[in-house]
């Protein structure tokens, strides 16, 4: 990944305010960094807000001042702020998006608004936690906040969170659940908290949580992920709202729900980019976002025609047909956009199914009993639901797992198709098992017969009606389900096939279920609908984006280099199937502030043969900060097995100061599975 080209002169001279704090309402302190125009208290300029928990000082400092400096440089005060019990901020942090994170966002709101230095208005920007606490807070309405950017976040963090997916438990809620884990493990730094650190620290520990467990007590859509979900009311939201992600992000759905349900001014944006902002997206072409940033804020907290009005509403990276790849430096396509959405220019076609044939518009298949039983190791080669593009974590060759599922292929195109938005599957279908999953991936086949998985969805069968109310099967009892995959935007070659894949599982993106299923799918009265969209000579008249552009990096040296990568290993001994993710980032050195900071995560996903009761994940964990005369690290181990009834954690919480162990925890727990 190139980093965006560095510009030093700006409209406004700024300064950097390291740690400035905001008081809230109980008397607590977050801990901001700010930075602003120096003349600001005699030339006031709008407040921008980026508030998550991932430590300013040191974790996110790099990337902070690249973008932060930037935009104040543009006339705005940039406002960096650690939530509650993160980073050097007062207090513990227990969970995402609780009501005092919301609280403590408007209170954060109203003082920015009253500083001398701000015109009065305040902007919020954010990527994941930033972008759903950003659409969260603007359906609170503060007064003063008159736009936000979220990227990379959901409306509904039930339908499309890393927790769960049609209803499936992801893998990914172990991983996450691991990373807050390790993160609110970590202290304050005493040159910025003084003495009190240790007990700031000791408290976090003891207090911080298992968050794991609380996710796994809520396995359907029951109140707690209603809480925080702008979907439950999307009139609450009435400030402009521009929505960015990227098709390898795992948030791009969220995009065109907001388009379509939103009253206010909006825009969408999507790219090629994994869970990464626009200026240093990858897969590539990165774009000048922080110019983009800039033309927004001006519009809507500066009155100034930047002629955002003049926009489409939706603007996408229409992708075009490459080979299958577990890693992507640059994705070839183009820009297209759309007016509107949802759009009139995107019309569904439906394609009946056959005995391995995804049929012409318009024809019908024979009557046909197709049954489906996949191996559980299906999805080895799935990649991560939500690529942070730090290894090779995007779908592999699908061919590696199209033998184990049922799989119904098009003719050779005669002409180009352009798919974009949501590709869905209606299937009819019996099982033999009350419980049961049901996997399907969309595929670009190329006349070398190598699958490139375009898209996919999952459903919890058992959710079929409701994400509320799940209810079993009844075994042998046909049922028309609906699934929809991911949002897309792909182009393919005339001469490529389309493959649709089924299967009964999708192992370790989505936990399995309790026992092996056999489906039994009758294509006849099932379909797959395209949403077709027809070429628009628009989209060759589209503004440029100009190229990625940032602020100068804060000095940081390498001090041991780390490490990515996927590996799946094969134990043919023992049968055993193995997955280990290596994310490794070393050690780097922030110079501003004499600190070395560790950052390693490990994880494993593995099963044994067809037992569908060996699923395994386990993670590890360590981070560390150090300087001369401070050092601390901690270890967070946590593992996730189940029984047909029930998951089980185990995880243990270590922490170090100076080399000797000041604090351990340990947690061995069981809490029943729902439906899943």
């Amino acid at each position: 990944m190139s980093a965006p080209a560095v510009r030093t002169a700006f409209p406004r001279a700024i300064r950097d305010r390291e740690t400035v704090w905001i008081p809230m309402r109980d008397g607590a302190r977050l801990a901001a960094r700010i930075w602003l125009p120096e003349d600001a208290e005699s030339d006031p300029v709008p407040a921008v807000l980026e508030y998550i928990p991932y430590r300013r000082r040191d974790f996110t400092r790099a990337r902070d001042s690249v973008m932060h400096a930037y935009v104040a440089g543009h006339g705005y005060a940039c406002v960096r702020v650690d939530l509650r019990g993160s980073g050097d901020s007062d207090g513990v942090l227990r969970d995402e998006y609780l009501e005092q994170e919301l609280q403590d966002g408007c209170d954060v709101i109203e003082w920015l608004a009253a500083q001398p230095w701000c015109s009065g208005t305040v902007g919020m920007i954010g990527i994941s936690w930033g972008g759903f606490n950003g659409l969260q807070i603007a359906a609170r309405q503060p007064p003063a906040l008159g736009a936000i950017i979220t990227a990379c976040s959901t409306d509904d963090r039930y339908a499309d969170d890393i927790h769960h997916m049609g209803g499936c438990l992801l893998g990914d809620n172990l991983s996450w659940a691991s990373v807050m884990f390790s993160y609110t493990s970590l202290p304050p730094d005493p040159q910025v908290v003084g003495a009190r650190w240790r007990d700031m620290w000791t408290e976090r520990l003891e207090r911080s949580g298992l968050w794991l467990e609380t996710w796994l007590r809520h396995q359907r859509r029951d109140a707690y992920w209603r809480h925080g979900s702008v979907c439950e009311d999307y009139a609450a939201v009435r400030c402009p709202v521009m929505a960015v992600s990227g098709w390898a992000d795992g948030y791009s759905n969220a995009v065109f729900r907001l388009l379509a349900n939103l009253d206010g001014p909006r825009q969408g944006l999507i790219g090629p980019w994994s869970h990464k902002y626009p200026h240093i997206g990858v897969p590539g072409p990165a774009i000048g976002f922080l110019q983009e940033c800039v033309r927004w804020w001006d519009h809507w907290l500066k009155g100034i025609d930047a002629g955002v009005d003049d926009d489409p509403m939706l603007r996408v990276w229409m992708q075009d047909s490459v080979p299958p790849s577990a890693r992507y430096a640059h994705r070839p396509g183009r820009w297209v956009a759309e007016p509107d959405w949802p759009s009139s220019n995107v019309r569904t076609v439906r394609r009946g199914l056959g005995p391995g044939a995804i049929l012409a518009e318009g024809d019908t298949g024979p009557e046909a009993d197709l049954p489906i039983q996949s191996p559980l190791t299906l999805g080895l080669f799935a990649g991560k639901w939500c690529s942070y593009a730090a290894g090779p974590d995007l779908a592999h060759d699908q061919r590696q797992e199209d033998g184990g599922a049922l799989i119904f292929d098009s003719a050779p195109l005669d002409a180009p198709l352009e798919i974009l938005g949501r590709v869905c599957v209606e299937l009819t279908l019996s099982s033999d098992r009350p419980l049961a999953m049901v996997a399907v991936r969309l595929s670009d086949v190329a006349p070398d017969d190598k699958a490139t998985r375009v898209t996919y969805g999952m459903l919890n069968l058992t959710h079929r009606t409701s994400r509320q109310h799940p209810e079993p099967l009844e075994p042998g009892k046909r049922y028309t389900v609906r699934i929809g995959m991911n949002d897309i935007a792909q182009s393919f070659p005339a001469g490529h096939r389309l493959r649709l894949a089924v299967s009964t599982s999708y192992w370790p993106l989505a936990w399995p279920s309790p026992a092996p299923v056999r489906l039994t799918i009758h294509p006849r009265q099932s379909a797959l609908d395209l949403p077709v969209r027809a070429p628009r000579p628009a989209d060759d008249g589209l503004r440029a984006f100009g190229p990625p552009e940032g602020a100068a990096p804060t000095p940081r040296r390498v001090v041991e280099t780390g490490h990515h990568n996927w590996l799946v290993h094969r134990d043919l001994a023992r049968d055993l199937s193995t997955l280990e993710v290596i994310n490794d980032n070393g050690i780097l050195h922030l110079d501003e502030i004499d600190l070395d900071v560790e950052n390693r995560a490990f994880e494993w996903y593995s099963a044994q043969g067809d037992d569908f009761l060996s699923p395994r994940g386990e993670t590890r964990l360590l981070r560390g900060l150090k300087r001369d005369d401070w050092a601390v690290r901690t270890e967070a181990r946590t593992v996730l097995t189940s029984t047909p009834a029930e998951f089980r954690i185990s995880a243990d919480l270590d922490a170090w100061e100076d080399g000797n162990r000041v604090f351990c925890r340990s947690w061995n727990l069981s809490l029943p599975r729902d439906f899943v």
